[in-house]
C-alpha cells in the first residue's frame, strides 16, 4: 500500500483524528480525576460528582473546538462574519469525499504549462469568441508524497489563459463535471455585471450554464470560482487569468509566458506526507503551507526557456487569497512593467513589481546574457515554501555585459 493509495489516506486521516481526539481525551480525563480529588475534600462525593461533570461538561462545549483537529472543525470553535457560509469544512464534507474518492480523476501533474498560452489576436475587428471551461475536482501532488483535493477549472491550477480582444462578445460556457462534490461558478473580473459572471453560472455537478458578456476593458483580469464561501474555493485552486487585449494591440515580443502564484492552506505541517486536508483557520490566518507558481512546489523548474536575443513577457497574477506577491526574476530588470496590469499605462526599468492578491501584471525583459534566472516572490521566506521557478536562458556570452567565474547557489 503506497503513499498515493486511497486506503492510506483514509488510514493517515483516521490516525490524524485518533490521535488528536485520544490526546484530548487523556488530559480531560487527568483533569476530572485531579478536579476530583481537590472537591472531594470540601464537598460529599454526591456534589463532588455534580460539580466535575459540571466543570467538564462546560470546558468541553468551550475549549473542545480548539483541540479537535482543524481540518475537521466542530460548528461553533470558529465565527466568521462574512456575507456567506464561513470556511469551516464539516467532517460530512470529508466523510463525503472519502466515501466518493474513487470518482476522483488522479492527475499526474497539476501544474498548468507556464507556454500554454493562445497566440496574439491578429483581427483588427471585434468577434464573438466561445470559451468553454470545466470546474473539477482533482486529486494531485502538491509537492512528493504530499496530495491535495484540488479544484480546477479545467483540470489544472491554473486554469487556462483565456484571450480576447477590447470590442468582443464573449459566449462563456461554465460546465461542472459529476465527479464534483460542490457548486461552483466563476467570477471574471473582466466582466461588467453582476458577480462578473458568478451570480448566473452557479452550477451544481453534473449542470453547465452560459453567459454573454462584452469585454469592455483593456487589460489582464483574474477570474476565480465565486461560490461562497469565495476563499475556499480559490485556496483549493480555481483561479485563472484573462488577457483583454487592447484595440490598439500589444507590442509583439518573442516569447510568452503564463505564471500564477497560488496559496495552500493544509492541517499537515509542511512537506507532511499523504492527503492533505483544508485547513480553515491557517486560511482566516493569512498562514499558507504552500505558496506556489502553477499550482505546486517546483512547476516552473524545467519547462521555462528562451535564448539570449529575445524578449520575454509574463502575464502574472496572484490568486491569493491573503499574500501580495513581490515578483522579481532574479538577475533581470523588467524593461517595460503594466503595473495591475493597466496596458495603457506602462512603467520602465523596474527591479520588482506588486501584484495584489486577485491582481495581475504584465512584466517584458530582453535576454542579454545566458544562465539560470530565478523568478520569486521576493517576500523571500516563500521560496522555502514553493513559490520560485527557473528560467533557461542559452545563447552566446557577451562579457561587455557580465563576466565573472560562475559559482552554485550565487544569486538571492
Amino acid at each position: 500500500m503506497g503513499e498515493n493509495d486511497p486506503m492510506s489516506w483514509l488510514l493517515a486521516l483516521l490516525s490524524y483524528v485518533f490521535v488528536q481526539t485520544l490526546g484530548l481525551a487523556i488530559a480531560y480525563a487527568a483533569a476530572g480525576v485531579f478536579i476530583y480529588l481537590i472537591l472531594r475534600r470540601m464537598h460529599s462525593r454526591m456534589m463532588t460528582m455534580v460539580l466535575v461533570a459540571f466543570f467538564l461538561g462546560i470546558s468541553l462545549f468551550v475549549y473542545a473546538p480548539i483541540g479537535l483537529p482543524r481540518g475537521l472543525q466542530y460548528p461553533f470553535s470558529l465565527t466568521t462574519y462574512g456575507p456567506a457560509e464561513g470556511p469551516v469544512l464539516p467532517f460530512k464534507n470529508v466523510l463525503d469525499f472519502f466515501t466518493r474518492i474513487s470518482r476522483f480523476e488522479k492527475v499526474a501533474d497539476i501544474a498548468r504549462d507556464p507556454n500554454d498560452i493562445p497566440p496574439p489576436i491578429a483581427r483588427t475587428e471585434p468577434a464573438t469568441v466561445r470559451i468553454d471551461i470545466t470546474a473539477k475536482e482533482v486529486i494531485a501532488e502538491m509537492a512528493p508524497g504530499v496530495f491535495i483535493n484540488y479544484w480546477t477549472f479545467d483540470g489544472k491550477v491554473p486554469g487556462p489563459f483565456l484571450r480576447v480582444r477590447e470590442g468582443d462578445t464573449v459566449v462563456l460556457t461554465l460546465a461542472n463535471d459529476e465527479s464534483s462534490l460542490h457548486h461552483h461558478s466563476i467570477d471574471l473580473h473582466a466582466v461588467t455585471g453582476p458577480g462578473g459572471g458568478a451570480a448566473a453560472t452557479v452550477v451544481m455537478p453534473g449542470e453547465s450554464k452560459t453567459i454573454t458578456f462584452k469585454a469592455l476593458h483593456a487589460g489582464l483580469f483574474v477570474y476565480h470560482c465565486a461560490h461562497p464561501n469565495v476563499a475556499n474555493h480559490m485556496a483549493h485552486g480555481m483561479y485563472g487569468l484573462i488577457l483583454v487585449e487592447p484595440k490598439e494591440g500589444m507590442p509583439e515580443v518573442d516569447r510568452e509566458l503564463y505564471v500564477m502564484q497560488g496559496e495552500f492552506y493544509t492541517t499537515g505541517d509542511l512537506g507532511k506526507k499523504g492527503l492533505q486536508i483544508f485547513d480553515a483557520a491557517a486560511m482566516l490566518e493569512g498562514k499558507p503551507q504552500y505558496v506556489v507558481f502553477n499550482g505546486r512546489t517546483k512547476a516552473l523548474t524545467e519547462n521555462l526557456k528562451a535564448r539570449v536575443g529575445e524578449t520575454v513577457r509574463m502575464y502574472v497574477g496572484n490568486g491569493g487569497v491573503n499574500l501580495i506577491s513581490s515578483f522579481h526574476v532574479i538577475g533581470e530588470v523588467f524593461s517595460v512593467v503594466y503595473p495591475e496590469a493597466a496596458l495603457r499605462n506602462p512603467i520602465h526599468d523596474v527591479q520588482t513589481t506588486i501584484v495584489p492578491a486577485g491582481g495581475a501584471a504584465v512584466v517584458d525583459f530582453d535576454l542579454n546574457y545566458p544562465g539560470n534566472y530565478v523568478l520569486v516572490d521576493h517576500a523571500l521566506a516563500r521560496l522555502d515554501r514553493g513559490a520560485w521557478g527557473v528560467l533557461h536562458v542559452e545563447g552566446p556570452a557577451d562579457k561587455s555585459i557580465f563576466d565573472g567565474d560562475l559559482q552554485s547557489g550565487g544569486g538571492h
